[in-house]
């Protein structure tokens, strides 16, 4: 398995993606609130990467967490802050795009 594909999951990853999205996935875009201004979609929610650990009540009690940036860069970090902190049903989906195109299947 190549190191990009370690970070972010291979396209196959899609189909289990697919599924914690259809289970009422939490969607946490972690983007800037400039960024997330300029393109989201509905039903994802706003808290910056750098915001993560101070918000951590609000990710307790949702059975599966979706964290996605722009690049996916900041969302391997939010899922390696949630771990750290307990949180065990975390998954990168990597790029915000890439989770609404499989919203909007």
């Amino acid at each position: 398995m190549g190191i990009l594909s370690a970070l972010f999951g291979s396209s196959s990853d899609n189909e289990n993606l697919e599924k914690i999205i259809d289970d009422n996935a939490f969607l946490v875009d972690v983007r800037s609130n400039a960024e997330f201004q300029e393109g989201h979609f509905i039903g994802s929610v706003n808290i910056p990467l750098d915001q993560i650990s101070q918000n951590l009540s609000k990710f307790k009690s949702k059975n599966q967490i979706v964290v996605f940036c722009r690049s996916g860069m900041r969302s391997s970090q939010a899922k390696s802050i949630l771990n750290q902190n307990g949180f065990t049903n975390v998954t990168n989906g990597g790029t915000w795009k890439n989770i609404n195109d499989l919203i909007s299947k």
